[in-house]
């Protein structure tokens, strides 16, 4: 993938963890598995996420940050799309707050050098 390409797609990532933050705010787990508008939107935004960085490809992801699991991103994208009955909210929620920030601070970091 060129490097205009990649720089587009963390651009996605950066964008929809933006968008995200902005949907979670200071919420509590328990506001978030209340509001299904903010579910559903989070959620949306995560399968975008996701498909940015597999498009990336572990390669390229591994340069951008090394600790992020591509293939675990995948199957969580997998679940997104066609498992959504079995979605676990605690699972999301801890994937928003404790991996998105340090994933969003590696993609921009990656788009400043």
């Amino acid at each position: 993938m060129s490097s205009r390409r990649v720089a587009d797609r963390l651009t996605d990532v950066i964008d929809n963890i933006d968008a995200i933050a902005r949907y979670i705010g200071t919420s509590t787990f328990e506001d978030y598995a209340a509001d299904r508008l903010r579910k559903d939107a989070t959620e949306r935004c995560l399968e975008r996420i996701i498909e940015a960085v597999v498009k990336i490809g572990n390669e390229q992801m591994s340069v951008v940050d090394p600790a992020f699991p591509v293939e675990r991103a995948r199957g969580l994208g997998n679940m997104l799309r066609h498992a959504y009955e079995e979605i676990d909210e605690g699972l999301i929620y801890n994937v928003v707050v404790d991996e998105l920030p340090r994933l969003r601070a590696a993609c921009a970091a990656a788009l400043a050098s």
